[in-house]
């Protein structure tokens, strides 16, 4: 089958680049023992849950889930699978699952050995994973599955002229929970009919997260009596912008703060060798330099999502590259965000842009226009109040998909 063939050689591919590139050796390394780890941490008759994520960002959609299965029936143990060292690395000591480990390639020998040391009640693949061999052995054992927070294109694989193969793996999910009616409508047109549309579970968890933010002595400091504009998870392109608005503000009724996605230190001495202005790190920050700085940098990871309560308007990273980064958290707090032109991939983005909770940029001169528009009360506080509705009209998937799994249990 040129299915299995084509999973072998690309295992064969990551395995040389091992050798040389560290998230590979990850990759290669983190695969060795996985199944002795899973025999000799697994006893019989447990109830096992099993969620697969393949990196981070689809981690925390399956979290709310994972998180109401273990408050509501803690009578099952949670599973949690990664492809990648990128959601793995970071998430390999999450308190709410009882195992954590990379998922094995899939081959039909290590998918049979796996189904029968987890022998799973139930599985859970997040947004995107499709893996034929286990999604096959999954259905042909009759254990239920689920493929939640999904979103669906007529330009994906599944649904070109030689796309018939993975379509079929369509098949084997007992029920598809989909974002929105876009995917649905798209779903019903193939043929595939055991769905419904739920949301995304993770505007349950940045609602769960402005619930219980955290509040910073050296942020409120800095703040005074600012307004704040963030740039979260900038890259190069967004930094430049954000440093030619910067030094277009003369007076302090503006502050600013950056939150790289890189803060290796040659980067943030890059950024600090380009802004002219009064600038200080978070780490090095103290109540007297806060105060008289105009710009900070978070030299750090995992404040961002708190962060935004604090700000007025955010410029959200990656718009400009792969894709954009989160825009559910700046707008939990009502905020309205700006990103670059490649957004068309999330759906929140989408949904910002028609309302008007969202403005997407190609260059600076479209960020000056967006901002001097932001400028106007009438116009920001529309944004603002869009913003909060697209989190408002789209909360309580994880009740949803909860009620319809766990509600309909035998």
């Amino acid at each position: 089958m040129f299915y299995n063939f084509a999973i072998s050689l690309y295992y064969f591919g990551i395995w040389l680049t091992s050798f040389f590139n560290q998230k590979a050796k990850f990759w290669v390394e983190g695969r060795k023992d996985v199944f002795s780890k899973l025999r000799s941490q697994i006893t019989d008759n447990q109830s096992i849950v099993w969620f697969h994520c393949a990196s981070l960002g689809e981690f925390e959609q399956g979290r709310p889930l994972i998180e109401k299965i273990k408050k509501t029936l803690p009578q099952h143990k949670i599973l949690l699978t990664f492809f990648s060292p990128s959601g793995y690395e970071i998430r390999k000591n999450y308190e709410h699952a009882d195992y954590i480990c990379y998922l094995p390639i899939d081959t039909k020998k290590n998918v049979k050995e796996f189904i029968h040391i987890v022998q799973p009640k139930m599985a859970f693949f997040v947004k995107y994973e499709f893996w034929f061999n286990y999604l096959n052995q999954l259905n042909q054992s009759k254990i239920p599955t689920y493929l939640i927070s999904s979103i669906f294109r007529k330009d994906q694989i599944f649904f070109k002229p030689y796309g018939s193969f993975f379509k079929k793996m369509l098949f084997f999910f007992d029920h598809i929970f989909v974002q929105n009616e876009k995917s649905k409508t798209i779903l019903l047109e193939n043929g595939i009919s055991h769905l419904s549309v739920a949301g995304d579970t993770r505007v349950d968890r940045v609602l769960e997260i402005q619930k219980n933010k955290k509040s910073f002595d050296k942020i409120n400091a800095f703040k005074g009596t600012a307004e704040i504009l963030i740039g979260g998870s900038t890259w190069p392109l967004e930094e430049d912008i954000l440093i030619e608005w910067i030094h277009t503000q003369k007076d302090y009724r503006w502050k600013f703060i950056i939150a790289p996605h890189d803060i290796s230190e040659n980067h943030l001495l890059e950024i600090e060798r380009k802004i002219k202005v009064n600038v200080v790190r978070f780490s090095k920050a103290d109540a007297f330099n806060s105060a008289a700085a105009k710009v900070m940098i978070i030299d750090n990871i995992g404040m961002l999502s708190s962060l935004y309560q604090y700000g007025k308007i955010a410029l959200i990273g990656g718009g400009f590259g792969s894709g954009i980064h989160n825009t559910l958290e700046p707008i939990t707090f009502g905020l309205p965000v700006i990103f670059g032109k490649k957004y068309q991939k999330f759906e929140e983005a989408i949904s910002l842009v028609e309302t008007g909770g969202g403005f997407s940029i190609s260059d600076y001169d479209e960020f000056k226009n967006v901002m001097e528009n932001l400028d106007k009360e009438d116009f920001y506080n529309n944004a603002s109040t869009n913003a909060k509705i697209y989190i408002s009209e789209n909360q309580g998937a994880t009740k949803e998909i909860f009620d319809f799994v766990f509600l309909n249990e035998d």
